[in-house]
């Protein structure tokens, strides 16, 4: 049996518990209150503007309950919009708002430089293997 500090899911979870702190501190040094799933949400706005929640949820990989609560969050801050769908008066779709957009477009420089500070000690060559095993993995888990 191995060490539990040798196991993936604990590597994982630690990895994570990295990313979230680095994360954090860095969007608040740029001045904002903003989460990673968050900052996700917003990310997957940009790209299908008019998602309803259960859409975002696939999309970031969270269920909807979590997607709930993070695009109440949003539209406190007022980063997103949630209208009443067209299509099905029962399902919400959301689109970012131009203070969203420019939330969005601030951050993606400072979300960018901090990809590297969250795996440490790692040099380029070990970074790029990190991340296409870390993207396998991601894939076959799918399945």
């Amino acid at each position: 049996m191995q060490v539990s500090s040798s196991m993936p899911g604990h590597l994982i979870r630690r990895l994570h518990q990295l990313s979230t702190q680095v994360f954090l501190q860095r969007v608040r040094e740029a001045g904002y209150d903003l989460t990673p799933v968050q900052f996700a949400a917003l990310d997957a706005l940009r790209h299908s503007p008019g998602i309803d929640q259960a859409g975002l949820a696939q999309a970031i990989g969270k269920d909807r309950a979590t997607v709930g609560a993070v695009a109440d969050r949003l539209v406190q801050k007022e980063l997103v919009t949630r209208i009443v769908s067209d299509r099905d008066k029962r399902s919400r779709e959301l689109a970012l708002t131009g203070e969203g957009e420019a939330t969005l477009a601030a951050l993606e420089p400072v979300v960018e430089r901090l990809q590297k500070e969250i795996l440490p000690g790692l040099d380029d060559a070990e970074y790029e293997a990190f991340i296409a095993l870390a993207r396998k993995a991601v894939v076959a888990g799918r399945g």
